[in-house]
């Protein structure tokens, strides 16, 4: 089958830096502070010039993020509000670190429509993609991108800049939390960083989805996997616009490993999702809460020599004519991951009526050279009239797009299984 890899590519830009807390002990503190304290007025007002020179073009929060971390290091402390805005601004980023988001990677890509289709020519749409982006320590988080799919297929990024925006609003329920991000921010600006213990070490393969409800309301989801680097916490996104989120833990004693995606809308009463809870197999499971997951079946075992090791979904099932279609990924001799295809039939998605016997897309030359060798990668793909757009990572490391035609992949499906 004809597979068009196009030439964007997304890769890891270093400097895209987010403001972090830095965090030291207690003694260290007040010896930090003690110093600052001891500045006199002129040397205050240097300091100051030279970390605005040094740092106010890189952050477009710079001054609130290290007046609001002074306010946090005072509450600890016996300093003194009555301290001047400057002294406070200096003493906060003594507390504060800067923090590359994708400086070793920028991959694991899911796509869906974006809620805001105005101002757009005839067969043009607009998508948000989401990204994995991995830093320091290999730690993950997610990352946003927004582009128009025009009516000839070609994909146009919007462009974006180096600033990464914080939350202006953070409310923490032990693993649970909301976020909301002030409305003058791009959307490659936001960035949903590690919040909770349960996420220490990094959030991992956001896989988005718009779901639609009984009346039609469309609501985005995303599962992904919290990982506080001993185990493995599947968790849930929430929101209507990206700039408010709401992530909850997912319950349910099969609410466990990783790769959950969840089905675009109901099955007859339920909700669905597809899942592989033995490293090995696909299952599906329903449940009356999206939250709740503590029934499986199996869906799919591997078969071919391309998947002999491990299979897992790329992304959340698609409702086409001729049954859900559900990307998947095989693991093959010396680890090699390649994305294949298979149909669940619609009324009844736990039967499979479709797969391919080869790889739909599998690592070329160009492809297999990067942070894990040989590997191709998706967490989510959707429909643009009669094609399917999947973005794809490569080896771990960057990502781009491929187009496939829909009708033929649905023919080659429903002509083997």
């Amino acid at each position: 089958m004809a597979i068009q890899r196009t030439r964007i590519f997304l890769e890891p830009n270093k400097n895209r830096v987010l403001l972090l807390p830095f965090d030291v002990n207690n003694e260290r503190t007040r010896r930090i502070i003690s110093h600052q304290l001891n500045l006199s007025s002129l040397d205050v007002e240097k300091e100051f010039e030279k970390l605005e020179i040094e740092f106010g073009h890189r952050h477009n929060n710079l001054k609130q993020y290290c007046l609001n971390r002074f306010h946090e290091i005072s509450t600890q402390t016996d300093l003194q509000e009555s301290l001047s805005e400057k002294r406070k601004f200096l003493i906060g980023s003594s507390f504060v670190k800067e923090y590359s988001v994708e400086s070793a990677a920028l991959f694991n890509p899911s796509i869906v429509w974006h809620p805001d289709q105005s101002n757009l020519k005839k067969g043009e749409r607009r998508f948000i993609l989401s990204l994995r982006a991995t830093g320091e320590g290999h730690i993950s988080s997610i990352e946003f991108r927004s582009g128009v799919i025009d009516s000839n297929y070609n994909i146009n990024l919007d462009q974006i800049n180096n600033f990464v925006q914080n939350p202006d609003d953070i409310v923490i329920e032990g693993n649970n939390y909301q976020l909301s991000f002030d409305t003058k921010t791009n959307i490659s600006e936001r960035i949903i960083f590690p919040t909770t213990p349960d996420e220490s070490n990094g959030i991992e393969d956001a896989r988005f989805v718009q779901f639609y409800s009984e009346n039609n309301d469309a609501t985005y989801y995303a599962t992904y996997t919290a990982y506080n680097g001993r185990e493995i916490i599947p968790k849930l996104i929430e929101t209507n616009d990206f700039l408010n989120f709401k992530i909850n833990e997912l319950k349910g004693k099969e609410s466990v490993n990783k790769g959950m995606a969840l089905f675009p809308r109901k099955i007859g009463n339920n909700f669905a999702m597809i899942s592989r809870q033995d490293e090995e197999s696909l299952y599906i499971m329903f449940s009356n809460s999206i939250d709740k997951w503590g029934n499986k079946q199996l869906l799919l075992k591997p078969k071919y020599e391309w998947e002999a090791i491990q299979i897992g979904n790329c992304g959340s099932p698609i409702e086409t004519k001729s049954g859900w279609l559900v990307l998947t990924h095989g693991v093959g001799i010396l680890r090699k991951y390649s994305i294949g295809a298979i149909l669940l039939d619609l009324e009844n998605p736990t039967r499979v009526i479709g797969r391919l016997k080869q790889p739909l897309l599998a690592p070329n030359e160009f492809e297999r050279e990067g942070y894990v060798p040989n590997v191709v990668y998706s967490c989510g793909s959707l429909i643009h009239r009669d094609k399917l757009i999947m973005p794809y990572a490569l080896s771990d490391y960057s990502s781009s797009f491929s187009i496939i035609d829909l009708n033929e992949l649905l023919k080659n499906l429903t002509n083997t299984k």
